[in-house]
């Protein structure tokens, strides 16, 4: 039986603004120098030395800046103008504009790198904070970074972007966002994350540069990104759009699912969402069928039909969550709004930290929590989960407002 809307709401609005909102608050901020700790492992205790990365940053001024907009909370606003003012002065570079990927502890460059995953991030959290505030000047960094992308990291022929230039924007064979990922030209993981923020700069910003650029885009994902099926994304390809892996990522997939619905209704053009809309049901039946254990929870990657990764890490919880309610949406099949709850159930059960905070990066195949793995770090943020509390919170109210 699916639970109430008005518990479920209520169960949302509790996790975000009492366990994750409250957390970043309270334990990651740089009292020292400035803007927020690096690394903080899973026993919460703040790694010296560690770098800062543009990922963390921009996405802690996303949710605080989300946050301040659905909440109006002073404390919120502090938080993001704390991230927004720590990004402009170390994260920007002045000499050969756009932003740096990484940032010792005192903010000095360490890994200067033009990442367009990164800069795809900036993006999306420069516009949120000027759709929480009007400030002008959040605006133009999102548009100037924008601009950098096209000019730069654009594929004039064959579309798409390519996943990295040198501080100076020219060619590099430093490619990959980390150690895990393809050294490959393109990734389905930079194209989802482009089309995120450039979703989120047109919800401010109505130019016709970029609707254009969003509609190629949102192409370019199903012609190329999508498997031939319609249910997966291909994750690496060379500059051809030659398929470089074999693996699956079911959280991308369930994430993938309903961005791409979210762009395409942006830009209100039914023709482009109707297509859209069949690759998301498809895309969130195969991840039904495929990438949930009977516990409910989702797990990480497959290969040629079986399991290469039994953890089940926090973010595909957080989006499988938001992917599969989306499905229910758009179809009124009860089995997404079953996997939605019993996702749900599984992530406050096993992934929740309900002792220390946050979430845990995952647990095994023993639903232990993995030992080794940190609390905050270059990647550890609190976007997909915030993120996945503020799309219920806003369905669930919606759902509750159209049943009175």
């Amino acid at each position: 039986m699916s639970m109430l809307t008005k518990e479920w709401l209520s169960s949302f609005e509790h996790e975000l603004k009492g366990n994750i909102l409250k957390f970043w608050m309270d334990h990651t901020l740089d009292v020292s120098s400035g803007g927020f700790a690096g690394e903080i492992d899973n026993q919460m205790n703040v790694i010296a030395g560690a770098e800062k990365s543009l990922v963390l940053n921009t996405r802690i001024l996303w949710t605080f800046a989300s946050a301040y907009s659905m909440y109006g909370t002073k404390d919120y606003l502090e938080m993001a103008e704390r991230a927004y003012d720590y990004l402009t002065l170390h994260f920007t570079d002045t000499e050969y504009g756009g932003m740096l990927w990484m940032v010792n502890e005192q903010g000095e460059p360490s890994q200067p790198k033009k990442q367009i995953y990164g800069l795809a991030f900036a993006i999306y959290a420069m516009a949120e904070f000027y759709n929480a505030t009007g400030r002008p000047e959040a605006l133009q960094q999102a548009v100037d970074l924008f601009q950098l992308i096209e000019k730069y990291g654009y594929d004039p022929l064959h579309k798409g972007y390519i996943e990295a230039l040198s501080r100076d924007w020219k060619i590099t064979d430093n490619l990959s966002l980390s150690a895990k990922d393809l050294n490959e030209k393109k990734s389905m993981n930079t194209h989802l994350h482009i089309l995120e923020a450039y979703t989120g700069l047109y919800r401010v910003w109505k130019s016709e540069e970029l609707k254009n650029k969003l509609y190629e885009l949102i192409e370019v994902m199903l012609d190329h990104i999508i498997d031939q099926a319609g249910e997966h994304f291909h994750l690496f390809f060379d500059e051809e759009w030659h398929v470089k892996s074999d693996t699956l990522s079911y959280g991308h997939d369930i994430e993938g699912s309903w961005l791409l619905v979210e762009a395409a209704e942006v830009l209100g053009d039914e023709r482009l969402f109707q297509r859209v809309r069949a690759r998301a049901v498809t895309m969130a039946e195969a991840v039904l069928a495929e990438g949930i254990a009977d516990d409910g929870g989702i797990w990480n990657e497959a290969e040629n039909g079986s399991l290469i990764d039994k953890t089940k890490d926090w973010w595909p919880q957080a989006e499988a969550i938001v992917g599969f309610y989306n499905a229910y949406q758009l179809t009124g099949d009860s089995r997404f709004l079953e996997a939605a709850e019993n996702t749900w159930s599984f992530t406050d059960k096993y992934i929740i930290d309900h002792k220390l905070g946050e979430w845990v990066w995952g647990v095994d195949e023993d639903l232990k929590p993995l030992e080794h793995a940190p609390k905050v770090s270059a990647w550890k943020c609190p976007y997909h989960n915030s993120r996945a509390c503020f799309e219920m919170i806003k369905r669930l109210t919606l759902n509750l407002k159209e049943t009175i």
